[in-house]
């Protein structure tokens, strides 16, 4: 009977361990990595406020590091990279719909071009 509560504080002890957030190393350097990403086709601070709030949440991560929370520090770097994909995936849409209005353009040009030639 004296066995029971001695498995039961070692589930006790076990799952306090776990608990304990690990340092968000990994993530960190994902989130730095989707800034590049975004910076790499164009995104910045001053055009694309996405962009603006990855870098400013990253900053926060690195401080919540520094201050050992390592779970904020997740936190705020998950979404930093989320907001640096968002800046990329803008950037990159508003260049798609650039190119696309060139080419409707040379379209609409040449069809007056053929009309013309009839």
């Amino acid at each position: 009977m004296t066995i029971r509560p001695l498995f039961a504080a070692l589930a006790v002890l076990a799952l306090a361990g776990c608990a304990a957030d690990p340092a968000p190393n990994e993530q960190l350097r994902l989130t730095g990595q989707a800034l590049e990403q975004a910076r790499a086709v164009g995104a910045s601070a001053d055009e694309t406020a996405e962009f603006k709030q990855a870098e400013s949440k990253l900053a926060q991560a690195q401080a919540e590091m520094a201050e050992k929370s390592f779970k904020d520090a997740r936190i705020l770097a998950e979404q930093a990279e989320l907001d640096a994909r968002l800046a990329e995936a803008r950037v990159l849409t508003q260049k798609s719909q650039e190119q696309l209005n060139v080419l409707n353009t040379r379209i609409a040009r040449l069809r007056k071009q053929l009309a013309e030639a009839q």
